[in-house]
């Protein structure tokens, strides 16, 4: 028998671990030996093994991103600490019968859950989808920095053999500023308005980490699903018919079904060549005044009310800036790596969401 270049007869004891699934090999046809004993061929296929298993830290768990992240690393088996600042909160989403195993801490606890993890996904921080007072935009900010400092003093802290392997943080698009024509992608500059000064501290802060450490800074888009963020917001506006484009409908929508952006986190932690910043956005982005012709055919409701920039203003205040402008932003990186996008085009991804 050969296995992986090394031979041995069929009289010989081979031993399975539990990492190696069988289906990860081929075994040829049996060739006699001029002793009579068999012999075989198996050749590995590094592509159907199964990956190591981690335990990962995540911060920002309970939120619209994070619930799903947890589940799916829980779901493939991976150990799980879910990084909170509310407890009983963290156990109704994720209640012991349903996610056994699974680790909550809070913030006292961060630090010793961190150094004994392979690698950590950082995802805290405050809705920017309000107001923005003064208050409110020291909180944007701090809300990210702070969270962010504390995760990487943690990696920093641990002994080198129980240091966390890779981390990924979020980031956000918002780093590049707004435009209605400029294309923007991982080498492009930053922008000057708020919230690309919040991006650039964000990232400041998570790149003091341990250059042995892997860095992964994920800029994400608009992110999309039923049960949270922007689109949550859209759908019970379009069902009374009220829904159309914001502002002119002319700004771009840079956006990610939720279930992608998940994959490029899970991808980021098991593949060594994900490093630096790659834009966490779908490769086709659309202007608002087409997502929301999308949004009202798949409802079956109209898209033709516009919401003038006035009235969000008068809502938003500051805090307008977030739909009324926009960016177009492509995934270079993530293409240049080879992820496969499930859902490339708004209306699939719309289509699968509300179906």
């Amino acid at each position: 028998m050969e296995l992986c270049g090394f031979s041995a007869t069929s009289t010989a004891a081979l031993s399975w671990t539990s990492s190696i699934s069988p289906s990860s090999f081929h075994i040829s046809q049996p060739l006699s030996t001029k002793w009579g004993l068999k012999k075989f061929k198996i050749y590995c296929d590094a592509s159907s093994a199964q990956p190591n298993k981690m335990t990962v830290s995540v911060t920002g768990a309970t939120g619209f991103i994070g619930r799903r992240l947890v589940k799916r690393l829980h779901a493939d088996n991976h150990g799980v600490k879910v990084l909170t600042r509310s407890k009983s909160q963290a156990q109704s989403i994720f209640p012991d019968k349903e996610f056994p195993g699974i680790v909550i801490a809070e913030e006292g606890d961060w630090k010793n859950c961190i150094q004994g993890s392979s690698a950590v996904v950082n995802l805290a921080g405050m809705p920017i989808s309000t107001r923005w007072s003064p208050e409110i935009k020291k909180d944007i900010k701090q809300s990210r920095i702070k969270v962010t400092s504390k995760v990487v003093e943690a990696i920093n802290e641990s002994q080198e053999a129980i240091r966390a392997d890779v981390f990924v943080s979020a980031t956000a698009v918002g780093y590049y500023g707004t435009s209605e024509t400029q294309i923007f992608d991982e080498q492009s500059p930053s922008g000057s308005d708020y919230l690309a000064e919040v991006c650039r501290e964000w990232e400041s802060t998570a790149l003091r980490v341990d250059d042995k450490v892997r860095l992964v800074r994920i800029r994400i888009g608009v992110a999309l699903g039923r049960d949270g963020g922007a689109l949550a917001k859209m759908i019970p506006i379009f069902m009374v018919f009220a829904g159309g484009p914001l502002g002119s409908g002319k700004q771009w929508f840079s956006w990610i079904h939720v279930d992608d952006l998940v994959s490029l986190i899970y991808e980021a932690l098991v593949n060594p060549n994900y490093k630096g910043v790659i834009n966490a956005t779908a490769p086709n982005p659309v202007r608002l005044g087409e997502m929301c012709n999308h949004l009202g055919s798949v409802l079956g409701r109209p898209s033709w009310l516009p919401v003038p920039d006035l009235a969000l203003k008068a809502v938003l205040g500051e805090g307008a800036t977030v739909v009324l402008e926009g960016q177009r932003v492509l995934p270079a990186k993530a293409k240049e790596l080879g992820f496969s996008f499930k859902y490339p085009y708004v209306k699939e991804a719309l289509k699968a969401i509300l179906s």
